[in-house]
């Protein structure tokens, strides 16, 4: 007789409503840590690590994730690391810093590839006849 299946266990990840979420899209040695990562954000990206924004890393071989935000009083760094694969990085992109939405970062965790995620052109009109 099989034991009935215990529901989900909570996932823990950065919100899905985030501001600002900037992709670092160069591949960072993992054993960095928070302030390394906080420094890297600042002089090698240009940007305020401060802000209220989360900024995403990868490792070389795409098989981990890293955020990194300041939330009030200190930084908060959450790490996923695959098992059996591999991240989709958006690596056609000529940038050094890839912006995305907070619903990207989600299908960016669960495996999806974002290049492959496109919406319908906007038309932009200035009349009917």
């Amino acid at each position: 007789m099989n034991a009935p299946s215990s529901p989900p266990a909570p996932v823990m990840r950065p919100r899905i409503d985030l501001p600002q979420v900037y992709l670092c899209r160069r591949p960072v040695d993992f054993r960095k840590g928070m302030r390394a990562l906080a420094v890297l954000v600042e002089q090698e990206l240009g940007r305020d690590p401060f802000a209220e924004t989360v900024y995403v890393f990868t490792n070389r071989r795409r098989t981990a994730i890293k955020c990194l935000a300041w939330e009030r009083n200190g930084f908060c760094l959450w790490h996923k690391h695959l098992e059996a694969e591999r991240f989709k990085w958006p690596l056609d992109r000529e940038e050094a810093v890839v912006r995305l939405t907070g619903q990207e970062l989600h299908w960016l965790l669960d495996g999806l590839d974002l290049r492959h995620l496109r919406t319908h052109k906007a038309l932009f009109y200035k009349q009917l006849l």
